[in-house]
């Protein structure tokens, strides 16, 4: 067997054994694996943060070097989710996807065994690719795998499966560096990464029929079993110049790399500007230079995605009514979970509060995101609109974020604004990603998933990388009080944004 012929029998997705396929709930099976993904996703991210005090003994590095270990990770995954999202509808979503676990579970097994920070960053960045293979299409596959009726409910369980790694995240790393090493935090992603990958090979759905080697995009994609009819879209709307600037056109053309190159280095450069204002050693000037330098790379990225023929951020997508707005919303969303997350620890530390009780609280804010996720609605009224649990969780978030930074900071105080909070997210969250995705047509439901997960993970950095800026500014409990009162302003922005949008 040559190379090509192997390549295309590895890149063939194969179908669900007959008894799966046959079995009317075996969507679900398909839900449980993408939440493998979700779970190990938002693990890794919770996780890292407490073995930062760890590796600085290890390695005898400061808090500013140690930090790139978690920066290295969100700067690959915010760069390559959308590339990747676009060469998913060519390749095939569960392809891809099977493909992100086995990348993540050995860069994990590199990542343990690391003799030094720079091996440990350098195979962050590569566990991030395999991060971005798995979140690009996480959100296409539950979208597009269940019936419409479920879609709200498996995206809600999708969001839990977030929040159990969110909330497991703290208290099994500080057991893991305490009792074994911290090694270990990342050698346990290795059994996870194996289970999601038989789990996916077994009971996920195809996502195209045959190889895409040999063979016209076009064509393939034309008998993908996700496939949309051209004349289902109206000729000259939003959602047509969508689907012509996809990969389902053809194959004549090019991956926009000047686009993936300007968005990594605008990313970089604002998540650079914000380090180094935090205390990260460089000069006083790297602020405002690397601030232009975003300025001028994100500018370029918009002149260069409107211009090119196969541009992977899709303007004709963004510019779908609900769509930008959407990923507006889904940033800000997370933008709201992760501040608590990295701010809540240092305001009760500050306090006196002991760490693992501190750790114990904050777990109850990715609690209550999973229950709202998954059984939230139920305490809502019956006929609720997406739009209307969207309006009310975010009202709910930027309520509890207030109030946790006007009680006084102890542990009876915190507790009900962090239950509110998380509460309220849950609620937010699953119904914006089900509008998003109602609004993109099936041919462009990876690309669409990956610009949702862009949005998730610049939310994600933008919460990690602020409050440890307000706290560098003006301490503790000033600053920390000072950034939760601007997230409740920006809740109050994701209520005006929420809108209703038009099947696609």
């Amino acid at each position: 067997m040559n190379a090509t012929a192997l390549a295309a029998r590895l890149l063939t997705e194969r179908p669900r054994p007959r008894g799966v396929a046959g079995w009317r709930h075996a969507h679900w099976l398909a839900v449980g694996t993408v939440c493998l993904g979700a779970f190990l996703g938002q693990l890794t991210a919770s996780v890292t943060a407490l073995v930062f005090p760890a590796l600085g003994r290890h390695f005898d590095a400061g808090f500013a070097a140690v930090e790139w270990v978690a920066l290295a990770y969100l700067l690959v995954l915010v760069a390559l989710l959308a590339p990747v999202g676009w060469l998913s509808d060519l390749v095939g979503r569960k392809t891809m996807y099977l493909g992100g676990f086995a990348v993540f579970a050995l860069a994990s097994l590199g990542a343990g065994c690391a003799g030094s920070l720079g091996v440990l960053v350098g195979f962050r960045a590569v566990q991030a690719v395999g991060g971005a293979m798995m979140q690009a299409n996480s959100v296409a596959l539950v979208a597009r795998g269940v019936p419409e009726h479920a879609m709200r409910r498996a995206l809600g369980i999708q969001a839990a499966a977030q929040g159990l790694g969110l909330a497991l995240g703290p208290s099994l790393g500080g057991l893991l560096v305490e009792h074994a090493s911290w090694r270990w935090v990342f050698w346990i992603n290795v059994p996870i990464g194996v289970l999601g990958i038989l789990a996916g090979w077994f009971l996920l759905p195809r996502t195209r029929v045959g190889s895409p080697l040999g063979t016209r995009v076009g064509s393939a994609l034309a008998v993908s079993a996700d496939s949309v009819p051209a004349d289902s879209v109206p000729a000259g709307s939003p959602l047509a110049r969508a689907a012509a600037s996809s990969p389902a056109d053809g194959a004549d053309g090019r991956f926009d790399l000047p686009g993936l190159l300007l968005l990594a280095g605008s990313t970089t450069a604002l998540l650079l500007a914000l380090s180094t204002a935090s205390g990260l050693p460089l000069p006083g000037w790297a602020v405002a230079a690397l601030l232009l330098a975003a300025a001028v790379l994100a500018l370029g990225l918009v002149r260069q995605e409107r211009r090119a023929a196969r541009p992977i951020l899709a303007p004709g997508l963004v510019n779908t009514p609900g769509v930008r707005s959407g990923l507006v919303v889904s940033l800000i969303g997370y933008l709201l979970l992760f501040c608590p997350l990295v701010l809540g620890p240092v305001l009760l530390t500050d306090a006196g509060v002991p760490m693992a009780r501190a750790g114990l609280l904050i777990t109850l804010l990715p609690a209550a995101f999973a229950l709202a996720a998954t059984v939230g609605g139920a305490l809502l009224p019956r006929g609720w609109s997406d739009v209307a649990r969207c309006r009310a969780g975010a009202v709910l978030a930027g309520a509890g974020l207030l109030l946790f930074a006007l009680v006084p900071v102890s542990g009876p105080a915190v507790a009900a604004p962090l239950l509110l909070a998380g509460y309220g997210l849950g609620l937010l969250l699953p119904a914006n990603n089900a509008l998003v995705m109602r609004a993109i047509p099936a041919q462009c439901s990876a690309v669409g998933g990956g610009m949702v997960n862009m949005a998730r993970s610049l939310g994600t950095a933008l919460g990690t990388a602020l409050p440890v800026l307000g706290v560098h500014l003006a301490g503790a409990a000033s600053g920390g009080r000072t950034v939760l009162l601007a997230l409740a302003a920006v809740a109050v922005a994701a209520v005006a944004l929420t809108r209703p949008v038009r099947q696609a």
